[in-house]
């Protein structure tokens, strides 16, 4: 053999180790990478190959799965009541993707999930039979919030107090995430996002908004915290005709200046004075203000699984002391979401103690087995037990002698906060009415929170007590007369 065919062997023979060698990094190394790339569209036609696991709500299925017919995708997702339980399940589409539940547990549905596998299915490198996954969510009362805001825009959340388990989750408007779940559904999704996609923002978990008077709460659990209050029927010493520290700005209440001048806590409370919870904050500073409300939940992403992004806030930044007092009422830049105002009212309910709040109770394969299980969330006690029991009491005063009335269950004991939350520049904005509560009886209990961002209701008659108390009053009710 001469020289240059020598040559050129010994090149040949090293192109083809080199060939060899990436084929097996490829096959080795790679190929997971590869399989698992979200542009692979194989992984996309198996996810709907077969019918997907079910979301569950109250032991029955509230999603399902139909043949389509053709020649990629065998199975499409369907809803039950799709747009009463869309912020829950959100959607699963062949075109745009998973959002809420349907994304957290994907894996799990589509059979993917490596728990699911058995042992022939790792033999065969077959798709598994996929899980389920059982919601925290009661059907009575989830409906009584979404009936109750028929005909307005606006959002709601129920929390079991004692458990973290998340009861109720509603927006209006909503939509019927079955409209977008095929490969050729761009239309109806054009329709949705047109309006910078009002009807599948999650509002009660994804919108922190002003909370207004609601997060008074807040404020008054900070000042006994604190020892700044000691007794919510000793007088605050707050004239009613008060100018917000720092400025020459007065500060009206909606009760009047006579009505809030040196009343008590309670008072306050059930009046809504805006002075003495300024005053309250400004007195506190920014630091204890925010300690109370980072241990209720602000600054701080959940997950329920599905994540509260943004999170809920209490100003970080260097406040000055006029804009200190605005937190004390909910305003300046304090936003919160109905979950986390109805957290509040838990951890009060719960005699301190916040149970993290979870829609899921278990994740399942196809026969039952528990893959996971969220039946004893993390509990912390983020204030005194006699603090928690102060604000009650003075909450049943809002519930039973102020704005709060029409809220009250036959039975049960009530305790709430209204909430009137100004926007825009110069208030060109509508309110946004809000109303917090929590109610028990018979060893139950429940919290609310229910945020209208607008209605048809007169521009003067917005108020939390007036058109958000009812709806957390029907939600309560379905609860607690079980």
């Amino acid at each position: 053999m001469n020289k240059t065919i020598r040559r050129a062997s010994v090149f040949c023979l090293l192109l083809v180790l080199a060939l060899l060698v990436r084929v097996t990094w490829v096959q080795a190394y790679q190929g997971q990478a590869l399989a698992d790339n979200k542009n692979n569209r194989r992984n996309l036609i198996g996810q709907y190959e077969n019918p997907l696991g079910n979301i569950i709500v109250g032991g029955t299925a509230i999603t399902g799965s139909e043949k389509t017919g053709g020649k990629d995708f065998g199975y499409k997702r369907t809803y039950t009541d799709g747009p009463l339980y869309a912020p829950i399940t959100g959607y699963s589409s062949q075109a745009f993707g998973t959002s809420m539940l349907e994304g957290v547990y994907k894996n799990v549905l589509n059979g993917s999930d490596s728990r699911l596998k058995t042992v022939m299915d790792i033999l065969t490198n077959k798709r598994a039979s996929p899980g389920n996954v059982l919601t925290t969510i009661d059907k009575d009362v989830q409906k009584a919030a979404y009936d109750g805001l028929d005909g307005k825009q606006g959002a709601a959340v129920a929390i079991d107090p004692a458990t973290g388990e998340i009861l109720a989750v509603v927006n209006n408007p909503s939509y019927d995430p079955g409209r977008i779940s095929g490969a050729n559904d761009k239309a109806a999704w054009d329709e949705l996002a047109a309006d910078k996609g009002k009807a599948m923002e999650n509002v009660a978990l994804r919108k922190p908004q002003a909370p207004g008077s609601t997060f008074k709460l807040v404020t008054l659990a900070a000042a006994i915290e604190n020892g700044l209050v000691t007794s919510i029927d000793q007088p605050t010493g707050v004239p009613g005709n008060y100018t917000i520290p720092g400025t020459r700005t007065k500060l009206p209440s909606e009760a009047g200046d006579e009505a809030c001048n040196n009343v008590s806590a309670r008072t306050a409370l059930k009046l809504s004075c805006n002075n003495v919870f300024a005053e309250l904050a400004s007195k506190l500073g920014q630091d204890k203000m925010r300690a109370m409300a980072e241990k209720l939940g602000f600054n701080t992403q959940i997950d329920t699984p599905v994540r509260t992004n943004p999170p809920s806030k209490y100003p970080t930044k260097k406040l000055s002391v006029d804009q200190i007092a605005q937190t004390g009422i909910g305003q300046f830049d304090v936003q919160a979401t109905p979950l986390q105002m109805a957290m509040v009212t838990s951890a009060i309910e719960n005699g301190g103690k916040l149970a993290a709040p979870h829609m899921v109770s278990e994740v399942t394969d196809s026969g039952g087995t528990v893959l996971e299980s969220f039946k004893e969330p993390k509990t912390q006690q983020v204030m005194n037990p006699k603090t928690a029991s102060m604000l009650q009491d003075a909450m049943r005063t809002v519930a039973t002698e102020g704005g709060g009335k029409p809220a009250q269950v036959a039975g049960a004991e009530v305790g709430g906060k209204t909430g009137t939350a100004q926007r825009g520049v110069n208030n060109n904005i509508p309110p946004l009415a809000w109303f917090t509560s929590y109610g028990k009886a018979g060893g139950k209990q429940i919290a609310v929170a229910v945020m209208i961002e607008n209605s048809d209701t007169d521009r003067s008659e917005i108020g939390g007590g007036r058109l958000a108390a009812p709806i957390a009053q029907k939600m309560m009710a379905a609860w607690l007369k079980k």
